[in-house]
């Protein structure tokens, strides 16, 4: 850290002529808890007296990801320039602050952050200090506001936390809500790679009742009589619903559309084209109560 940034976070911390209201957990408050803990997402929770909560998350992505919420029972008046400062603790004052980032924080929303400022400040955590924001009182002037995490108790918190990220699900529920499928030339197998996407479907929709309809259409290539394509068609679309259904979907919530050799996406006289139009496409909706 530059000497300008070392004299900046020890000012913030250190005006005379500005009052200072403090919010954090004296150490024998302090309290870390994971109130979320599955393939879909992890969350851990630290209550700040007096004033809210501290919330990490991170979620089922093709991306490892994270972030904060400061979750304020008295959310911003107006929008404010935040200071993120890292404090040592109060048995510790020999050592200096340091800056995060510089944030903002919007009128009449809760404070968040993602990306490589969450991660900091977990680091933070994890070596004993106290993520601090630092923020002017917007309700009087001449008052600075600071909210600080405490990182007594932290660390079996974040250990479990960091177990549950290590078993998210590697994709998000964008990643699998639409997905085509196909089958192999013949019989109503679907070939590898489908096999493996459709588990993956599978996984999400066993640890998501929030999955509130799954639709399959189902297609087949034009070789062969028109009827039994559709036939087929047909037979597959139910082995699929029935597939769902074993899930532990609702019967109503699984809904089929059999098109047969209709809408084909390519040239069906080459091989190619053939397993192109040999698909099935699976569409999946969400609650968003």
């Amino acid at each position: 850290m530059t000497m300008t940034l070392m004299v900046s976070a020890c000012a913030v911390f250190s005006m005379p002529a500005m009052a200072i209201k403090y919010y954090g957990a004296a150490p024998l408050e302090s309290r870390w808890s994971v109130t979320v803990d599955t393939p879909l997402e992890c969350q851990i929770e630290h209550t700040i007296p007096n004033y809210g909560l501290a919330v990490f998350r991170s979620k089922a992505s093709k991306k490892i990801n994270l972030g904060f919420e400061l979750e304020m029972r008295r959310p911003m008046g107006k929008t404010a320039n935040v200071a993120l400062v890292s404090m040592p603790p109060i048995w510790a004052p020999g050592d200096q602050a340091s800056y995060i980032e510089r944030l903002k924080f919007y009128k009449q929303f809760n404070g968040y952050i993602d990306g490589q400022a969450a991660w900091t400040m977990l680091s933070e955590l994890e070596h004993g200090r106290y993520p601090t924001f630092s923020f002017p009182e917007w309700q009087s002037r001449g008052e600075r506001v600071n909210v600080a995490l405490s990182a007594v108790s932290f660390q079996q918190t974040y250990n479990a936390f960091n177990a549950c990220v290590s078993r998210l699900l590697p994709f998000s529920f964008e990643d699998i809500a639409f997905t085509v499928l196909h089958y192999r030339e013949s019989g109503d197998d679907l070939d590898h790679d489908s096999l493996a996407r459709i588990e993956n479907i599978a996984s999400f929709i066993k640890n998501s009742p929030d999955v509130s309809l799954v639709l399959l259409a189902t297609y087949t290539d034009g070789r062969g009589a028109k009827v039994v394509n559709q036939k087929t068609s047909e037979k597959r679309a139910k082995l699929l619903k029935e597939y769902f259904i074993e899930l532990g979907l609702p019967e109503d919530r699984v809904k089929v559309q059999a098109y047969g050799e209709r809408r084909p996406i390519a040239d069906d006289s080459s091989p190619v084209g053939q397993h192109k139009n040999r698909r099935v496409v699976v569409s999946l909706e969400r609650s968003t109560i």
